[in-house]
C-alpha cells in the first residue's frame, strides 16, 4: 500500500477521490439538513391543520349533543324531574348520541334512566362534579372521565340543568358517553396520520380519553414536567413542535383546544416517518455520487498519467545525476513549472559538487587534528549518537583504533552512574545545553577510571550541525580529592574519625531525629588510668593503647554506626536508629572488652577500664551540643561514682 502511495499520480488520484468523496458528503449533508428542516416545517404545517380539525370536530359532537340535551330537557317538567323514579326517560334518538340518559333530581337523586337501568335508580351524585356544577352555576357541564357508580365502566356526563318558572334549580338531565365503547371516541381512534401517525384526545385533568392503543385510555399521562409541549397545551397553548413517544423516540406534535369541552386534541406523528423521504432522496443522492466517482475514476487516472508524463522523465534523469550515469538533466515540456525546476536542480548540482570539494578538504584537515590531538575527543550528531572518536579517546578507553568507530564507549561506563550520566546527555541534547559530567568508567581490562566528559554544540547560522566532545582522565585528581576528604574527618592516628567528622554525622542524625522522630544514642568515654601509661611508658605506649582500644572496640558496633577519637582519651560512638535499652548490650561489651586489653613496658603491664556516659535525644533538644553536653555529664559522673560503669542521661523514645 505505501509503494502505491508513494507516487505522485497516486497521491494526486487519491487526494482528487478524498475531495469529490468530501464534496459529495457535504453536499448530502446540507440537502439532507436543509429538507430535514423544510419537512418539518411542512409537517408542522399539515399536524395543526389536522389538530385543529379534529379539535372543531370535537366541538361540534359535543354541541350537538348539549343541543339534545337541551331540547329534552325543555320537555321535562319541573314535576317529573322531581319524581323519585316512577318517570321514564324514553328518546330513542338520543341514543345515537348517548350511551345513557338520567334524570336526576334536586336533592341529587337519579329518578330515571334510559335504557332502564336498575341499579341506577336512587344513586345518590351529590358527589359528582358535573351535578355541583349544575346547581351552582345552572349552566351545561361536560364532566372529565369517570366510573359510574352504576355500571362501573368509564363515561363521560354531558349535563344540561333543569329549571322551573322561576328559574331555580329543579334537577339535572344527563347524557353519558361511554369512554371504551361510543362511537364518538372509537372514531378518534381510527384517524391515522401518515402511515403512523395518530391523534388522541386528552381532558383537562391530563386523563387520556382516546388512543390507539386501548391499554392507555382513561390513564393519566401528566408529563410532570418532562413534556413542556403537554404541560403548556393542558394550560390552553395550541402549537407544535417535538416532543418523545414512550419508547423515548422523537416525534412530532400538535395540539389544540376543543373549548366546549374542555379537552386537549394531541396530533402526532413519528420523527422516522417525518424523515423518511428525505433519508429516501438522500440514499437515492449518494448511489448517483457513488457511480459518478466510479466512472471518473478511470479517465481521471489516464488524463493524469498524461498530464504527469514530463514528470516522470524528470524524475528519470534526476536518478541518472544522482547515480552518475549523466551530469545534467534536460527535458523539453511546455510546463513552466518543470522547466524552472530543472534549471534550479542542474544550478544545485554545480553548487553540491564545489562545497563536496571543499567538504572533503576540511574533513581531511579536521580529520588530521582530531588524530593528532592527546586530548580524548570525540563527534556526536544533533541527536547525540556519537559518530567518531579520536585515537586518543580509543587508547585512554582500552579499544582499538580501528574498532572504536562502531563502539558506543558510553555503554561502558560504571552502572552506578551510568543512569544519571545518559539522563543528563538526553536532556542536553534535547534543550540544547552544553554538557558538563564526571563518571566511573570500566575499561575493557576491568580497571576503573574517574573521566570528565565535555560537550559543546557546532552551531552554524544559529542551525546544529552536531556537537563535539572532550574526555580527560581525572583519576589521580579524584584519588587525591578523596585523601583530602578521608584526612579532613578521622584521626590519624587511629583511624577512627575526629571530631570534625563526628559532629558532622551527628548533625545528619538529628536532622533526622528532627524529621522524622528516628532516634540515636550517643556514647562518650574517657580511659580510667590512662596518664600514668603516658607517664611512665611515654607517649608511644599511650598511642600503642590507644591504637588498640580503636581495634578492640570497631568491632562491637554495627556497621552503620559511628566511632570517633574526640581527642587525647576521649572516644564517641553515634548508634543511629537505636534506643538506649538497644544500646545497653553494646556499652556492657565495651566495658568488659577495654578492661581486658593491656599494653607492656619494662616487664610492667598497663590497663584501663572506661567512664562511659550515654545519652539519647529529647524533643526538647535544639542543637547537638545539647546532646553532647548531656553525654559528657553522664561520663562525668561515671569517673566520680567509681569509674568502668555506665551512666544513662535522657528517657529513649
Amino acid at each position: 500500500m505505501m509503494r502505491i502511495l508513494g507516487t505522485l499520480h497516486s497521491r494526486l488520484m487519491l487526494w482528487i477521490g478524498i475531495g469529490w468523496s468530501i464534496l459529495v458528503v457535504a453536499t448530502l449533508a446540507f440537502t439532507y439538513l436543509t429538507g430535514s428542516e423544510l419537512i418539518r416545517q411542512a409537517n408542522i404545517s399539515h399536524l395543526n391543520y389536522e389538530a385543529g380539525l379534529v379539535a372543531r370536530q370535537v366541538d361540534r359532537s359535543i354541541e350537538q349533543r348539549m343541543e339534545a340535551l337541551e331540547r329534552l330537557a325543555g320537555g321535562i317538567s319541573p314535576r317529573l324531574a322531581s319524581a323519585s323514579g316512577e318517570a321514564m326517560i324514553t328518546s330513542p334518538p338520543l341514543l345515537a348520541l348517548f350511551d345513557r340518559l338520567a334524570l336526576v333530581s334536586r336533592e341529587g337523586k337519579i329518578t330515571a334512566s334510559y335504557p332502564y337501568l336498575e341499579t341506577l335508580n336512587g344513586v345518590d351524585v351529590t358527589d359528582r362534579d358535573y351535578f355541583r356544577f349544575a346547581r351552582a352555576v345552572g349552566r351545561p357541564y361536560v364532566s372529565d372521565p369517570l366510573l359510574s357508580k352504576g355500571s362501573g365502566k368509564p363515561f363521560v356526563m354531558v349535563t344540561v340543568p333543569l329549571e322551573d318558572e322561576k328559574g331555580g334549580f329543579t334537577g339535572q338531565l344527563i347524557g353519558a358517553v361511554n369512554v371504551e365503547t361510543s362511537s364518538f371516541f372509537d372514531s378518534l381512534r381510527r384517524i391515522r396520520i401518515g402511515n403512523d401517525g395518530y391523534a388522541s384526545l386528552i381532558s383537562s385533568s391530563g386523563t387520556l380519553l382516546s388512543h390507539p392503543d386501548n391499554s392507555l385510555v382513561m390513564q393519566r399521562i401528566s408529563s410532570g414536567g418532562s413534556d413542556s409541549l403537554l404541560d403548556l397545551a393542558l394550560l390552553g397553548w395550541q402549537g407544535a413542535g417535538e416532543g418523545k413517544l414512550a419508547d423515548g423516540a422523537k416525534a412530532l406534535r400538535a395540539y389544540a383546544q376543543a373549548w366546549s369541552a374542555g379537552w386537549v386534541v394531541q396530533v402526532t406523528r413519528p420523527m422516522s416517518q417525518v424523515q423518511a423521504p428525505i433519508g429516501m432522496l438522500v440514499g437515492k443522492l449518494w448511489w448517483a455520487g457513488l457511480v459518478t466517482i466510479v466512472l471518473m475514476l478511470p479517465l481521471l487516472w489516464w488524463f493524469l498519467k498524461l498530464v504527469l508524463r514530463p514528470l516522470s522523465r524528470l524524475e528519470r534523469q534526476i536518478r541518472q545525476v544522482a547515480s552518475g550515469a549523466r551530469e545534467r538533466v534536460k527535458i523539453r515540456t511546455r510546463m513552466s513549472e518543470l522547466s524552472q525546476l530543472a534549471t534550479t536542480f542542474n544550478r544545485l548540482q554545480c553548487q553540491t559538487e564545489e562545497a563536496t570539494a571543499s567538504l572533503h578538504e576540511r574533513q581531511a584537515f579536521l580529520d588530521a587534528v582530531l588524530a593528532s590531538s592527546p586530548v580524548g575527543m570525540f563527534v556526536a550528531s544533533p541527536t547525540g549518537e556519537v559518530q567518531y572518536i579520536n585515537p586518543a579517546l580509543a587508547e585512554l578507553i582500552g579499544y582499538e583504533e580501528e574498532s572504536s568507530q562502531d563502539i558506543y564507549w558510553m555503554r561502558h561506563i560504571h552502572s552506578e552512574d551510568r543512569n544519571d550520566f545518559v539522563d543528563l546527555w538526553r536532556d542536553a541534547m534535547r534543550n540544547g545545553r552544553n554538557f558538563l559530567r564526571q563518571v566511573r568508567y570500566v575499561r575493557t581490562n576491568g580497571e576503573v577510571l574517574w573521566l570528565e566528559v565535555h560537550v559543546g554544540q557546532v552551531l552554524k547560522q544559529q542551525a546544529l550541525l552536531g556537537h563535539v566532545g572532550t574526555v580527560k582522565d581525572i583519576t589521580l585528581r579524584r584519588e587525591e580529592e578523596a585523601l583530602q576528604r578521608w584526612e579532613a574527618e578521622h584521626d590519624p592516628l587511629t583511624g577512627l574519625l575526629n571530631r570534625r567528622g563526628f559532629e558532622r554525622r551527628l548533625e545528619e542524625a538529628f536532622i533526622e531525629w528532627q524529621q522524622r522522630e528516628q532516634q540515636s544514642v550517643l556514647m562518650i568515654f574517657d580511659l580510667d588510668h590512662f596518664k600514668p601509661i603516658n607517664d611512665e611508658g611515654g607517649h608511644a605506649l599511650g598511642d600503642e593503647m590507644l591504637r588498640a582500644i580503636a581495634g578492640a572496640i570497631t568491632p562491637l558496633v554495627r556497621k552503620n554506626d559511628y566511632v570517633a577519637r574526640q581527642g587525647g582519651d576521649e572516644f564517641a560512638i553515634l548508634m543511629p536508629s537505636c534506643t538506649l535499652a538497644q544500646a545497653r548490650t553494646v556499652s556492657r561489651r565495651l566495658l568488659e572488652t577495654v578492661a581486658d586489653l593491656s599494653v607492656s613496658a619494662e616487664g610492667k603491664d598497663y590497663r584501663v577500664t572506661l567512664s562511659l556516659g550515654a545519652a539519647c535525644f529529647l524533643v526538647t533538644d535544639t542543637t547537638i551540643d545539647e546532646i553532647l553536653a548531656r553525654a559528657d555529664d553522664a561520663s562525668y559522673q561515671a569517673k566520680r561514682q567509681g569509674r568502668n560503669q555506665t551512666i544513662e542521661s535522657g528517657v529513649s523514645a
